[in-house]
């Protein structure tokens, strides 16, 4: 391993957020959304661990839970030196099917405790009686922090005008072309942590010529531009990818930093460009 990487690692363990309950989450990690390379998670993640990351994001409708588990064994890693996030997901929604469903996912995870717990998609009809489930296994212990996913101002507000904690984490797509200043705003008006999924925006904006512009002059690639992007919006950033060089140059984003100029420039390059849906048009 070269001593870039082991850099990486010593730095990456010291870069991180404080949720509104005072627990700690990795600033960056490795999303692992990946349904026709299921068979590959697993080497994906161990070669993210390897590479420093701490932070491995998964959900219940990926079908890879196990994937991971058995990654974080083989790592040899302290279960408690890896983050791990899992999503609960639409048609398991409502009160006592949440509670099971997490039942399924900490038992493929092989957890008693799991990371951070999010509601993955705002689904109307049991917003409520799910948000209360996760309450439930806050306070129980079971999860150290709960959240939400693909919400926005609106999703926000009906939540918040029910429940009794407030979630740590808001996970939405971010990238300059998925641009929703209003939304990180709101999020850090009510102390919650906006964490950006499909920064790299499936490779689709790799060579916009703005970006590439700011590549050069980093001597970075315009991946790399764009996960920098990310976390200098002060968001926990999410990057995909089963390739090991790829997933080395994901972590390869703590030696440079973009400035005013570039930031500002990248904020206008918004076009709705979206890998998932819009939460403000699906129910």
């Amino acid at each position: 391993m070269s001593g870039l990487i082991h850099l990486n690692q010593h730095i990456m363990q010291n870069e991180s957020v404080t949720l509104n309950n005072g627990v700690k989450m990795p600033l960056l990690g490795l999303g692992v959304y990946a349904p026709s390379h299921n068979s590959e998670v697993q080497q994906a993640v161990e070669w993210a661990l390897e590479a420093g990351c701490r932070l491995i994001d998964t959900a219940s409708i990926y079908g890879n839970e196990t994937e991971v588990a058995a990654a974080v064994q083989a790592s040899g890693l302290p279960t408690t030196d890896v983050f791990i996030t899992t999503k609960v997901w639409n048609t398991d929604q409502g009160y006592d099917s949440t509670l099971r469903a997490f039942d399924d996912s900490a038992g493929k995870l092989g957890r008693d405790v799991v990371d951070l717990y999010l509601i993955h998609w705002p689904v109307k009809q049991h917003r409520h009686d799910t948000w209360r489930a996760l309450e439930r296994l806050y306070t129980e212990g079971r999860v150290r922090a709960i959240g939400v996913s693909n919400h926005y101002p609106n999703h926000l507000d009906e939540l918040l005008n029910q429940a009794t904690i407030t979630p740590a984490v808001n996970q939405i797509e971010l990238s300059p072309y998925c641009y929703r200043p209003d939304v990180l705003d709101y999020c850090r008006s009510k102390g919650i942590q906006v964490e950006g999924y499909a920064p790299l925006v499936r490779g689709k904006k790799h060579d916009d010529p703005r970006l590439v512009a700011i590549a050069e002059g980093h001597q970075k690639s315009t991946f790399q531009v764009l996960i920098r992007w990310s976390m200098q919006q002060g968001a926990v950033t999410i990057p995909k990818s089963i390739h090991r060089e790829r997933i080395q140059a994901n972590f390869d984003v703590f030696d440079f930093e973009l400035n005013t100029d570039e930031t500002a420039m990248l904020n206008t390059c918004y076009d709705n460009t979206r890998i998932a849906d819009d939460p403000d048009t699906i129910d």
